[in-house]
């Protein structure tokens, strides 16, 4: 291959790296109106956008949102923490889960831990997530890396001049393989899980 291997490897890990996530800490101790959510989602979330274009949430999509039961409605127009928890989830579900699959699977939580005053929280929950996530990127770093030899060592009789194009499709197909896989043991579980109870309207 034309491309260093080595380069190329350095560049995925470090990317890899790089991910992190919206500390509890970092989310402003007062209820916030949409403009101010949006704003602060943009600023939180702004390393994860592929292209300086792309919008994190919009006042539309957060609208949409709690139409349809993902987070609880705003209370005077006005977002607490614990929404902001539960649109950073949404934020993360949303490229890989339908709006029928993030409530099924955000219900349980919203229902019973929502503006919960026990000792166990909506914040709770985020902290346990986000640091098992984690603790998790060294191992994945290097499954990816692992994959990544693996495909150099595919199409090895394709015509020398298109075999960088053959393995770094091998590549792909590798990683998307695994997210194939995943997505179908995700929806099995969400499948297995209660339906949510309708809502009363207001």
């Amino acid at each position: 291959m034309t491309i260093d291997t080595k380069n190329m490897l350095s560049s995925i890990l470090e990317s890899i790296s790089r991910i992190d996530y919206i500390k509890p800490t970092q989310i402003p101790n007062i209820d916030l109106y949409m403009d101010q959510v949006t704003t602060f989602m943009e600023e939180g979330l702004e390393q994860t956008k592929r292209y300086p274009d792309d919008k994190i949430l919009t006042k539309t999509m957060i609208n949409n949102y709690a139409k349809n039961n993902l987070i609880p409605p705003p209370v005077k127009k006005k977002y607490s923490r614990e929404h902001v928890l539960a649109l950073i989830f949404i934020y993360y579900f949303k490229n890989l889960l339908s709006i029928k699959d993030i409530e099924t699977l955000l219900d349980p939580i919203t229902s019973r831990y929502f503006g919960n005053e026990s000792s166990f929280s909506m914040t709770d929950i985020y902290e346990e997530v986000c640091a098992l996530e984690k603790s998790r990127i060294d191992s994945m770093a290097k499954d990816i890396a692992r994959l990544y030899k693996t495909s150099l060592d595919t199409f090895t009789d394709a015509p020398e001049e298109d075999r960088e194009m053959f393995q770094n499709f091998s590549f792909i197909c590798s990683l998307a393989f695994d997210v194939y896989v995943k997505k179908q043991v995700i929806e099995k579980l969400i499948d297995d899980m209660p339906e949510p109870e309708p809502k009363k309207k207001k």
